[in-house]
């Protein structure tokens, strides 16, 4: 990742503290860090904003390890509580700041609890209690009526991908957590995006004069080197278009994203049938089977795994050179995620968008979001020749995923609550 100009000295840590980030294998602060850490040492709310790869998880992890050194509480009560949206990013979470408090005197306790495997395996994981708890909302909710957690001590609470965590996929259980904390926290939210709507649900979480931190882009190189790529293709074409591009480039390593679970299987099907070593990755899947697909990549027995958006947040696979859109996402934010698994810890990557005749004015909306217009390429061989007549394991016909083609959670809500029908259908 992008080092910044200044120290770690400089931001008033701890020598523990130094020592665990020197042997992680950092120099320097990165520009999220040295703008977010100095505030929230001082107990500051903070609202940091900073491209994927960035160094978030330290921006967050330093000072929490810092205020529970100096605190020095009555241990095994839950004073920091960390929220993400997914398993993957949960394990990687905590295993950063096992890290991080390996040197202090009375290393915390860090718990981290997920949803798909045994809640009885982590409810004995909780007994004594921890300072430190790490969970998705879900299983958090349930290990709370299960007795096996509390959470009146909580002083610092943490969102990491909060952009996530605040839309309205989760925002009934983060309300019903936050109604269970104590009112005067500490809040640290992190993310790469923070769309209106969702700042204006941050708002509803009693924060006090956050400070605001924007570090998405840094002179010092902290930007992802990420090349975009967008080829025209009709629907029909998309599998056989990926296996020329596998094939040419020779990619050991590919992450595929496509617009449902069905899909994953299809295509993933689909490689495997013309001899390329494919996986599918989403959320039915039992953690041992996610973490068994990822562990298959990285030793190189699959080379392509074919996923969701559950792995456009937290998922780190390492020297990962390519990412492909086969199905664009359904919102720009998540864009950002998805092609921010490339070029990850200062390597550059690759980013492949393939773009249907259907899907065209959804990747402008994207193009305009970003920032950045990426040119339209056509391969030899995989040219459009009309209409997208229907796709292989597509969300639905002619979509390829885009936001607003069919009714959202929050379309089905207000037809549900309203009795009136959803955008786009008939009376």
């Amino acid at each position: 990742m992008g080092e910044g100009t200044a120290s770690f000295d400089s931001l008033g840590l701890a020598p523990a503290l130094r020592r665990a980030v020197a042997e992680l294998g950092h120099t320097a602060p990165t520009a999220i860090q040295a703008a977010a850490v100095p505030p929230a040492l001082q107990g500051r709310d903070v609202i940091g904003c900073a491209h994927t790869g960035s160094g978030k998880t330290l921006a967050f992890g330093l000072p929490l390890m810092q205020r529970l050194d100096r605190w020095r509480p009555a241990w095994r009560r839950t004073y920091a509580l960390v929220l993400v949206p997914t398993r993957e990013l949960a394990m990687q979470v905590g295993r950063t700041l096992q890290a991080l408090a390996t040197h202090l005197a009375e290393p915390p306790r860090v718990a981290v609890v997920f949803g798909g495997v045994s809640v009885n395996t982590q409810m004995l994981g909780l007994r004594g209690g921890a300072e430190v708890v790490v969970a998705t909302p879900g299983r958090l909710l349930d290990l709370v009526g299960r007795n096996a957690v509390k959470l009146d001590d909580v002083e610092l609470l943490v969102l990491d991908e909060a952009d996530r965590l605040l839309d309205e996929g989760f925002a009934d259980e983060l309300g019903r957590l936050t109604l269970l904390l104590p009112p005067q926290r500490q809040a640290l939210f992190f993310s790469a995006t923070f769309p209106p709507a969702v700042e204006q649900l941050a708002g509803t979480l009693a924060l006090h004069e956050p400070v605001r931190v924007d570090a998405p882009d840094t002179a010092d190189g902290g930007r992802p080197d990420i090349t975009q790529r967008a080829i025209e293709v009709d629907e029909p074409k998309r599998t056989p278009l990926l296996r020329h591009l596998i094939g040419q480039a020779d990619w050991q390593r590919v992450l595929v994203f496509v617009a449902t679970r069905y899909a994953t299987e299809h295509v993933a099907d689909k490689l495997r049938r013309h001899g390329i070593p494919a996986a599918a990755f989403h959320g039915e899947l039992s953690q041992g089977a996610r973490t068994r697909v990822l562990n298959e990549l990285q030793r190189g027995q699959v080379r392509v795994v074919v996923a969701t958006d559950m792995a456009a947040r937290g998922l780190h696979i390492a020297d990962l050179p390519v990412v492909v859109n086969y199905d664009l996402p359904r919102s720009p934010a998540d864009h950002t995620h998805r092609i921010g698994r490339t070029a990850r810890a200062g390597a550059s990557g690759l980013a492949i968008s393939f773009i249907t005749p259907a899907s065209e004015p959804h990747f402008r909306l994207i193009e305009k979001r970003q920032g950045a217009r990426v040119a339209r390429e056509r391969v030899e061989g995989f040219e459009p020749v009309g209409p997208g007549q229907g796709a292989e394991g597509s969300a639905a016909v002619g979509t390829g995923g885009v936001k607003g083609k069919r009714k959202s959670k929050k379309d089905k809500l207000r037809e549900g609550k309203a009795g009136t029908p959803a955008p786009g259908q008939r009376k």
